[in-house]
């Protein structure tokens, strides 16, 4: 009588790695660092000449209903500087500062460390004790000017519905509120945020307003899971919105409906 074969002992089923974790996995370790450093170099590159070398009065960028969001809000036009001044100080501090972006341009223009696992190329740390890095800590009082610009985009799309008594729905128009809703989920779902909303709270039924408090910041935290695809996403929102204001302004002509 033949033996019986012993019966197969069942594997634990492993999912692959998917095409994204194998190309991911295949990238060499510097290609990260290097496209950070791109995107933020062109980035602050763009940011420096739309504010002071731009075409148009005093270099802003607006074309009929549509205002670029590197001028918004816009209190004037004329005077000894540019008006971006008095807005890119905030946005672009509140970024600078921003936990994610510290992260992102630590490791990728400082190598400071160039990736987890990886020592420290410094013999002495010293964290955000010393200046410059410590104005870092300013980040939390960056974020009441930055939610101000946020409302002002939030108002001037919702104008450019309006065009002298006609409801206008521009191309531009979709770009400006996208813009808007991208600046909204990365400045809202900001880590200031989300310890004001409820974060430094240890009881949420022992103060006034717990239960409000922390089903908002339940919300915050549900933005701030994703908080560095909000930063990148917005950040290009807000580029390409002002390139489209741009090319608005240099004449081409913007798709719309008016009725």
């Amino acid at each position: 009588m033949a033996a019986e074969a012993p019966p197969a002992v069942a594997r634990p089923h492993r999912e692959g790695l998917g095409t994204w974790g194998r190309l991911r996995r295949a990238t060499p370790w510097w290609a990260q660092p290097l496209t950070v450093v791109a995107a933020l170099a062109a980035f602050t590159g763009y940011s420096i000449w739309t504010s002071f070398f731009g075409p148009g009065p005093n270099h802003v960028a607006e074309a009929g209903p549509y205002l670029s969001p590197f001028f918004s809000p816009l209190w004037w036009k004329t005077g000894p500087v540019t008006p971006a001044l008095w807005v890119l100080w905030s946005p672009l501090g509140f970024r600078a500062t921003c936990y994610y972006y510290r992260k992102a341009y630590y490791r990728s223009f400082f190598w400071d460390p160039p990736a987890c696992a990886v020592g420290e190329i410094r013999r002495r740390y010293r964290g955000e004790t010393r200046l410059p890095l410590v104005l870092n800590n300013l980040h939390r009082f960056f974020w009441y000017p930055a939610v101000i610009v946020v409302v002002f985009l939030w108002i001037e799309a919702f104008e450019t519905f309006d065009d002298r008594g006609h409801l206008y729905l521009g191309l531009g128009t979709l770009f400006l509120l996208l813009n808007a809703v991208l600046l909204s989920a990365y400045t809202f779902g900001c880590h200031a945020f989300r310890h004001l909303a409820g974060g430094g709270l240890d009881c949420y039924s022992c103060v006034r307003g717990g239960k409000s408090r922390f089903r908002l910041w339940r919300g915050v935290s549900v933005l701030n899971a994703n908080h560095p695809m909000w930063a990148w996403v917005s950040m290009f929102s807000v580029v390409w919105a002002e390139v489209y204001v741009r090319l608005v302004q240099a004449g081409m002509p913007d798709p719309h409906l008016r009725f």
